[in-house]
């Protein structure tokens, strides 16, 4: 482990070195991607430091406590080695968890797909539910929400929402959303107050750059219509809505949350390029899917991953044994402990791979 926190030390000199250069910022990709992993490696080295100056002071409580001849000083010292090798013990478990290498896919913003299944205008109402919580958990880290298209209902849910969420290592926290999300509860329309399950499905896609994915026009057949809904301004008036249908794989992407034909023309060929990059980085996976096995799922969206009963203000997640009794709290955005739970579990899959 030192070897290897002694590497990470010198790339972050390197680093230190490379983020003063005025030259960097003509680049705008490299500076994103060096300010990135500088930011990381400095909270790695801030570990490491604490780390061996715990080791230091380790050594020196250990050695009074077998010369020290004051029993009262010698019991005082003996009671900082426990301290110490306790907190010794907590910073090497956080410093193996940063040399876990780091899925390039974290640092990506995202897409997210979130469509009814079954259960009708209830799943259809469970669907604007789970966009409330999302857009509420983006707000508290401070990511950006960005709707690009979206299917209402008359009750006011929704049969499809698709958005971006955009900001800092957004992909490395929402990844495991994807899967089936079904939810237990009383529907507003239900008079003799029956519980009804119903179900929906999140897709969490990484948004791929433009230079990653090569889309061809000739690929591609692009129909306009007029928007279709439940009402509002320029539905069924203007020929705004988009759907590219790519020829070569059969994906069909439809938008017409924006007025203009030219805007959702934009957002349906970033909701393509995510599909393509995820259906091409999911066939990469398979091929590697003995190593990289993870005991928090697949994210096979058909995979049922949480539940959501509201008669208990239950929710939990399948594939980590987690419940907890704030379903409520959890709806109003309050997702920090479900994200955790999923992430360190995720590391350590990884390291029991590594593990010999």
């Amino acid at each position: 482990m030192i070897d290897k926190l002694e590497a990470l030390a010198e790339r972050h000199r390197e680093l230190e070195v490379r983020v003063s250069d005025p030259d960097l910022v003509k680049d705008p990709a490299a500076y994103r991607d060096t300010m990135r992993e500088h930011a990381r490696l400095s909270e790695t080295m801030v570990l490491y430091d604490e780390y061996k100056h715990a080791l230091s002071d380790l050594e020196g409580a250990r050695s009074l406590g077998r010369d020290e001849k004051d029993p009262d000083m010698r019991a005082m010292a003996q009671d900082e080695t426990r301290t110490l090798e306790a907190r010794i013990g907590d910073l090497e478990t956080r410093l193996r968890d940063r040399l876990i290498p780091r899925d390039p896919l974290d640092d990506k913003n995202t897409i997210m797909e979130i469509r009814a299944g079954t259960g009708g205008d209830e799943a259809a109402l469970f669907v604007a539910d789970l966009f409330r919580m999302y857009s509420r958990y983006a707000d508290s880290r401070k990511w950006k929400i960005e709707v690009m298209n979206l299917n209402e209902t008359e009750l006011g849910g929704y049969k499809e929402i698709v958005f971006s969420i955009s900001g800092e290592s957004v992909y490395e926290s929402m990844r495991w959303e994807s899967g089936v999300h079904r939810v237990q509860r009383v529907p507003e329309t239900e008079a003799s107050g029956r519980i009804h399950t119903s179900a929906v499905t999140v897709a969490v896609l990484p948004e791929a750059e433009e230079t990653e994915v090569d889309i061809r026009t000739e690929d591609l057949r692009i129909d306009v219509m007029r928007a279709g809904g439940p009402g509002g301004q320029c539905v069924n008036t203007t020929d705004s809505a988009v759907r590219i249908t790519h020829l070569p794989t059969g994906l069909v992407v439809h938008c017409q949350d924006e007025k203009s034909q030219i805007k959702n023309k934009a957002k349906a060929l970033r909701i393509l390029r995510a599909r393509l990059f995820d259906l091409e980085e999911s066939r990469r996976q398979a091929e590697r899917a003995a190593e990289r096995k993870s005991q928090v799922g697949s994210g096979d969206r058909s995979e049922r991953i949480r539940t959501y009963n509201f008669p208990q203000n239950r929710v939990t997640d399948h594939r980590v044994d987690l419940t907890l009794y704030k379903l409520d709290l959890v709806l109003q955005g309050d997702m920090g402990e479900i994200v955790e739970a999923l992430k360190a579990s995720a590391r350590e899959a990884v390291l029991k791979v590594d593990r010999p």
